[in-house]
């Protein structure tokens, strides 16, 4: 090339940018338009399918899910049926399991199993498992050999344990390979698991005796031994292992990875920090529900299923409610000769109770991350106790001065004060004493608790007030 051509070249102006197409169908917080959701469900409502599936088809997965979320149940499976393909393995695996389960009985069982061929083992196990019995035999018959025995291995373990959430596909390579070897396997093999971080090393038993990450292959020279590489520290998990634990296992070591093995030792599965990230939020996210009695708390749940999961709670503290108010009834003399006892009374019940709810709620997350074992139990009991001491004589010393400068009666305020530190620190005690109780005789300390604790703030808040009351004379 000449040097004018060369010259000719370096001035030539920069062609213009070109126009990236902007996604128009989504706000300023990634949430689907109202505006957006109404086409597409106009369309189908007027039978152009080719339509809607415009629409929709530049979605995300996860947006895609999230349209089928926003439609109303009765048009669900019409607007699947519309979408056809574009409602795929992706999709589903996304999907609320609530809606997922009214998209997936519009699915033949083939197509389900043809979805379910293309996910991992553990999300093909999500959606399989809610299954009527009869459907799920359908799809497992539906499926290839290999598929279908892979399925049927993870469902014979219990509910959520390690074996439902672990992925069969992962990358072992036994000890006496080199670094190149591994390498070379790694490129050559054609239905290797597209994604992991990690590659599992075994003995000639299949047992995991190391791991080695993929970076640290690439680094090193192919003539050195695969077990040179490895790092033999790790974190092995039990296939029946409660899927909360491995949660905890997780966080705890930071990790990316971890191998599940059988009774036997054998390593049968692995587990990776995705399906982790999920666990951890299902298992806040129901323990913040079974504090307050909403049952599974989701807004797709069915009318009758919410009923029925939270009116047993109601009642529960129906029950509770009578028992405080036969407290009451007690006192009724001494309430009709100070109509301000019935004002203030409720003042003493219900700081006890949210102070009996702060600590509830600390120790019900303690107890669920394993922060409170046998050594230290008492040790947070005293602590617990403490912070409500120190607590109940900040509130009492306010709230009794405040009533006896209203009132103008000094013995009023003393007796409030004292009522009020009794209960806090009762509050105090029975908010870290009842989920302990709960959870040495077995029970979810997260479901029962609240009811218990403010049975006891209630009744005991208005025993002591209205005692204190009655044994002062006013």
């Amino acid at each position: 090339m000449s040097e004018t051509e060369t010259a000719a070249l370096r001035t030539e102006p920069a062609p213009p940018e070109q126009d990236v197409p902007v996604e128009t169908n989504l706000d300023e917080d990634d949430r689907l338009k109202p505006e957006f959701v109404s086409a597409v469900l106009a369309a189908v409502e007027a039978g152009d399918a080719d339509a809607a599936r415009a629409l929709v088809e530049p979605l995300h997965p996860a947006d895609v899910a999230d349209l089928l979320e926003l439609t109303p149940e009765d048009r669900r499976a019409g607007v699947a049926a519309a979408l056809g393909d574009i409602v795929g393995a992706e999709v589903l695996s996304e999907l609320n399991d609530y809606v997922r389960d009214t998209v997936v009985e519009a699915l033949e069982p083939e197509q389900l199993a043809e979805l379910a061929a293309e996910l991992d083992t553990d999300d093909a196990v999500a959606i399989i498992e809610d299954l009527d019995e009869e459907d799920q035999q359908a799809v497992l018959d539906a499926m290839e050999p290999e598929d279908r025995a892979a399925i049927e291995s993870a469902l014979a373990y219990p509910e959520e344990t390690a074996g439902r959430l672990m992925q069969r596909d992962l990358v072992a390579v036994p000890e006496h390979w080199t670094v190149g070897q591994t390498i070379d396997y790694l490129r050559e093999t054609v239905d290797l698991t597209a994604d992991f971080w990690e590659i599992f090393v075994v003995d000639a038993t299949h047992k995991p005796i190391g791991t080695c990450q993929l970076s640290w292959v690439l680094r090193c020279p192919r003539d050195i031994a695969i077990s040179d590489v490895m790092k033999r520290e790790q974190t092995l998990i039990p296939v029946d292992m409660d899927q909360e634990e491995v949660a905890l296992r997780f966080q705890k070591y930071a990790l990316i990875s971890a191998a599940v093995v059988d009774p036997s030792g054998r390593l049968v599965g692995m587990i990776t920090v995705d399906d982790v990230v999920h666990i951890i939020q299902e298992e806040a996210g129901e323990d913040i529900l079974r504090l307050s009695g909403a049952g599974d708390g989701d807004i797709n749940e069915p009318v009758v299923d919410s009923y029925k999961a939270r009116v047993r709670w109601l009642l529960s503290n129906l029950l509770t409610a009578l028992l405080a108010s036969t407290v009451i009834a007690h006192f009724e003399g001494t309430i009709s000769r100070m109509v301000a006892l019935a004002t203030l009374m409720p003042i003493v019940a219900g700081v006890g109770g949210n102070a009996g709810s702060q600590t509830m709620a600390v120790t019900v997350r303690a107890l669920a991350t394993n922060q409170i074992t046998a050594s230290n139990t008492w040790r947070t009991i005293l602590r617990e106790i403490r912070v409500a001491l120190l607590n109940g004589a900040t509130v009492a010393a306010v709230i009794g001065v405040g009533v006896a400068l209203v009132f103008g009666n000094p013995l009023l305020g003393g007796v409030i004060a004292a009522a009020m530190m009794t209960n806090i620190v009762t509050a105090g005690f029975a908010g870290v004493a009842v989920p302990l109780i709960f959870d040495r005789v077995n029970v979810d300390p997260a479901v029962a608790s609240s009811i218990f604790v403010t049975m006891i703030t209630d009744s005991m808040g208005f025993l002591a007030f209205l005692g204190l009351a009655t044994l002062a004379g006013i």
